[in-house]
């Protein structure tokens, strides 16, 4: 109990002192403007702090939690309002958790109590993105206000995923665990939820006012992107070539690579385990740190932690270095812990690599990779199993030349992720299953999340056959505002005409954001798609928001990595081979 005291008033707290610092200036000013010219009577007594807390919980969608959590104050200094916020969350949170019986029931329920534990470290994991904010902010530098402003929603959209991955955990349990920690937590969901309204809110007032310093910062993106015809075999030429980097990106599968540490099933290597030398690998590393794993079968269920940074995992190609498990939601493991991999550190690049959950079809639920690291990258990769095959959790995500087989949404998560030149295989299903590519889950309508398939191919697996029930859809809304985009992509006739599936009933149909445009191939027409209002028609334009330069800066940190990059649209040159 202590210990889930902790982790919520450390994530309340942080997204208070996040949103707090930046807004409320700029929110008092703006609501003073905004004021009546009529009887100003009752304006007279609210008190300088009290305008000062409105302003604030203005742009939220939980006012009342917002004003009844700050209103105790009497100072409009940002510091005491941070305060005042940090000592409400405190007491509304301890006062839930001990009124509750969670931990009671939990321990009823194998399934629930898995649950809460995964509740514990995903609560961490807000912790961890919550504090980076509030130091982002502590430091903020208004010549790279666009850059910050996007780590602030990133991360707090991430607080929200967290959050909500939570209690998914408790779906298909026995006893009311899961709504009992809904409300033991409730000022922490609804905090993280008003932090993010409070940081987009900021950045359009900042706008508003017209600052020379987005000119400059527009410039400044504008230096560092890069056009089609500046790439070298698709590495940007402004990469240093002396980079570690781009001399592992470029090689071939198998070369040789010089690598900072090597495991090898043969013996060759240091360690023969990839765990073994996961006890060897450095810690919060600000410079690459090349993980070498030679060719062969390594049946290891594998957790590259958040400390590790940096972090360059290196194959001899994605069927001949290959890591598989066979954790399963069927067998008594929530989907959240079926990985066989999973990627938690900043930076994480990998290349050649084959992930598997050879689970089988009639387990359900079973992740080969989950993926939680900001500005992952990975290259040539092979992602492969059936239900949930690849996790895209949260944060930002970039894939190129991967493959991911699968038959159930078999590419979902609330990260903002794009694959670009990547193949996704539709397997045989188990009679009476649909399949789905994918299950986008965007919660709330701020976060800055999507699955963007960009020049990509979606063709049926060698072993597919139709047994001439099943279909086979692009996706469906896993949340309420689920986002997923097809661009410049070649679908193949395998794909209903319908092109998307319902959840459950109209559950987010009107409020999904589910698009394609200028995609190929027999199953590419729009004419016979559901008529959703979550469907919808977008611009050239409007699809270039969408591509990694500008949906995920990709252009900041993915030509770093080495890895071949379109930043841009690809001018219809769309894989078909």
């Amino acid at each position: 109990m202590g210990s889930n005291n902790k982790v919520a008033v450390v994530a309340v707290s942080s997204i208070i002192l996040v949103a707090i610092g930046v807004a409320v200036t700029v929110g008092i000013a703006k609501n003073q403007q905004g004021g009546s010219d009529g009887d100003d009577s009752d304006a007279k007594n609210v008190t300088p702090s009290m305008k000062a807390v409105e302003a604030l919980c203005a742009p939220t969608d939980y006012k009342e939690t917002c004003v009844n959590s700050l209103k105790g104050t009497n100072s409009t200094d940002p510091k005491e309002l941070i305060k005042a916020g940090f000592d409400v969350a405190v007491k509304n949170i301890q006062d839930a958790v001990k009124t509750s019986s969670v931990l009671q029931d939990v321990e009823k329920d194998p399934m629930a109590s898995k649950a809460l534990q995964d509740c514990k470290e995903l609560m961490d994991d807000s912790i961890s993105d919550l504090k980076r904010s509030f130091e982002k902010v502590g430091n903020f530098d208004l010549s790279k206000v666009d850059d910050i402003i996007e780590d602030l929603k990133v991360w707090l959209s991430a607080a929200i995923t967290y959050q909500e991955t939570c209690f998914d955990g408790f779906e298909n349990t026995t006893s009311d665990a899961g709504e009992k920690m809904r409300k033991a937590l409730k000022i922490a969901t609804q905090m993280t939820s008003n932090g993010l309204a409070m940081v987009t809110d900021l950045y359009a007032t900042l706008k508003s006012l017209n600052l020379p310093i987005f000119d400059n910062n527009l410039e400044r993106r504008r230096l560092m992107s890069t056009a089609a015809d500046d790439l070298e075999d698709g590495v940007p030429t402004w990469v240093p070539e002396d980079t570690v980097r781009r001399s592992l990106l470029a090689a071939e599968p198998g070369s040789k690579v010089k690598a900072d540490l090597v495991v090898a099933k043969d013996g060759s290597g240091k360690y023969k385990t990839i765990n073994e030398a996961l006890e060897h690998l450095p810690e919060k590393e600000n410079k690459t740190f090349v993980l070498y794993i030679k060719e062969g079968i390594y049946h290891e269920e594998v957790q590259f932690n958040k400390s590790h940074t940096h972090l360059m995992v290196v194959g001899d190609g994605p069927t001949k270095t290959r890591i598989t498990f066979n954790k399963n939601f069927v067998d008594g493991t929530p989907t959240f812990k079926t990985a066989t991999v999973a990627a938690l550190g900043d930076y994480f690049i990998c290349k050649d690599i084959g992930f598997e959950n050879s689970a089988g079809p009639d387990k359900h639920q079973a992740v080969a990779l989950r993926v939680r690291a900001d500005h992952a990258v990975f290259y040539n990769c092979h992602m492969d199993g059936y239900q949930d095959t690849l996790y895209t959790h949260t944060l930002r995500q970039y894939y190129r030349d991967c493959v991911v087989s699968g038959t159930i949404d078999f590419v979902f998560g609330d990260a903002a992720a794009v694959f670009q030149n990547c193949t996704f295989l539709v397997r045989k299903p188990m009679d009476n299953q649909n399949c789905i590519v994918t299950a986008q889950g965007r919660k709330e309508r701020r976060q800055p999340s999507a699955i963007v398939l960009q020049n990509c191919r979606i063709l049926p697996h060698k072993t597919y056959v139709s047994n001439g029930t099943t279909k086979s859809y692009l996706g469906r809304p896993w949340k309420e505002y689920s986002r997923t985009l097809i661009i410049e992509s070649y679908i193949d006739g395998i794909i209903d005409p319908e092109g998307w599936m319902p959840w459950a009933g109209d559950f987010a149909l009107r409020t999904c954001f589910y698009t394609e445009f200028n995609n190929v191939g027999p199953g590419s027409s729009t004419q016979g798609r559901v008529k959703w209002r979550g469907i919808k028609k977008i611009t050239a334009q409007h699809a270039t928001d969408f591509t990694p330069a500008r949906f995920i800066s990709g252009n900041l940190w993915i030509p770093q990595s080495g890895v071949p990059y379109t930043p841009g649209m690809f001018q219809h040159r769309v894989i078909k081979d």
